[in-house]
């Protein structure tokens, strides 16, 4: 999409697009799962517990990063990375917004 297109949305509805961008490859969801379940900064280690290449975690590292998703902090030659606890209080708050402004069921739509 344009750019200039882009601006005919809310800031809402572009951050929470940019977000589920990010969310939307299973590696990034397996990436995130692990951070998760570890609660703490993580170096090396994704790249042992995931089917994919160094080269494709970072990459998929940063595309997180870049949504404000995960942080990572420069351990010498090694960056190490973990769920940033602001970015997921915000996507929490988009996707409530979004959630909360959906009807309940299916069922009231009358298709």
């Amino acid at each position: 999409m344009a750019a200039h297109k882009r601006e005919q949305f809310t800031q809402p509805e572009q951050q929470v697009a940019a977000i589920a961008k990010a969310l939307g490859h299973p590696a990034r969801i397996a990436i995130l799962q692990l951070l998760a379940q570890r609660r703490a900064c993580v170096c090396g280690e994704l790249v042992l517990e995931l089917p994919i290449s160094q080269s494709t975690v970072s990459q998929h590292l940063k595309e997180l990063k870049a949504a404000g998703l995960v942080q990572g902090e420069v351990d010498g030659a090694r960056v190490c990375y973990c769920i940033d606890p602001a970015g997921w209080a915000h996507a929490r708050q988009l996707f409530a917004g979004l959630l909360a402004d959906l009807p309940p069921t299916a069922a009231e739509c009358g298709c």
